[in-house]
């Protein structure tokens, strides 16, 4: 790589390398998705490149698809990404002396993958005894993902313009859902919060504006956290009565 590139940025874009075997599928889906929600493909690399969010992507994607409002994509995409607040808030302190406009297009390329490895290398600086830049290290993460995802978004595209109507794709995005959710089922109140979203979602399948999705997200959400504050924990544990030391669940 050209030597005139930041030693941190190069060290981003090698540290996101291993993370594109779970990315590519991801956006390949994305994309057939856009087409197959009868997105034209302009519109679904536009959401892509707007959105840059998978499973708030996909929600929106299957939320358009099903002639939702508005208002209730908009709404749905918010909550599952609320997250994004909590992961800014954390890792803003690392950027408090960038410009404005740099935050912002830091802001802009956040996700899961780029603010768990820019998170784990800013705090092993100390332990290290160096500095990271921390900008080129983090964009150099959030920046080859972007890339990645828009380019299999637009493959994908390509791809779903070109299959019949006949083969009918619309199981992908329920499968990449399962595929996100199975891994992040760990605990108690996170199964109890899987559990309930899902009932409740399929019960409110038929609320107006296509509302069940965005209900279930709600009441699963709230369902995990009061379960979380009652110390409702695995089998290992102890309740919040008994005195144990659980772990806080790591959310997705």
């Amino acid at each position: 790589m050209d030597s005139r590139v930041p030693p941190d940025l190069r060290d981003g874009i090698r540290d996101a390398l291993p993370l594109l075997l779970g990315i590519v599928p991801f956006a390949l889906v994305a994309g057939v998705a856009g087409v197959e929600a009868g997105l034209s493909p302009l519109q679904t690399v536009g959401l892509s490149v707007v959105v840059f969010a998978g499973a708030s992507q996909l929600a929106a994607i299957d939320l358009l698809g099903r002639d939702a409002a508005l208002g209730v994509v908009v709404l749905t995409v918010v909550v599952v990404n609320l997250r994004m607040l909590m992961y800014s808030a954390s890792i803003a302190p690392y950027f408090r002396e960038l410009s404005a406009r740099v935050r912002a297009g830091c802001a802009y390329v956040l996700t899961d993958q780029a603010y768990a490895l820019a998170l784990a290398r800013y705090a092993g600086d100390r332990d290290r005894g160096s500095t990271t830049r921390r900008p080129y290290y983090y964009l150099g993460v959030g920046l080859t993902l972007w890339v990645v995802w828009q380019a299999g978004t637009v493959v994908g595209v390509v791809f779903g313009a070109a299959v019949p109507d006949s083969w009918r794709l619309g199981f992908a995005v329920p499968l990449v859902f399962l595929a996100l959710l199975v891994p992040a089922v760990s605990d108690a109140p996170s199964l109890g919060a899987a559990v309930v979203a899902a009932a409740v979602a399929v019960l409110g399948a038929g609320l107006p504006f296509n509302a069940g999705l965005i209900v279930g997200a709600v009441v699963g959400v709230a369902t995990g956290i009061a379960l979380e504050n009652a110390g409702v924990v695995d089998g290992d544990g102890d309740g919040g009565g008994g005195g144990g030391n659980a772990d806080p669940a790591e959310g997705h």
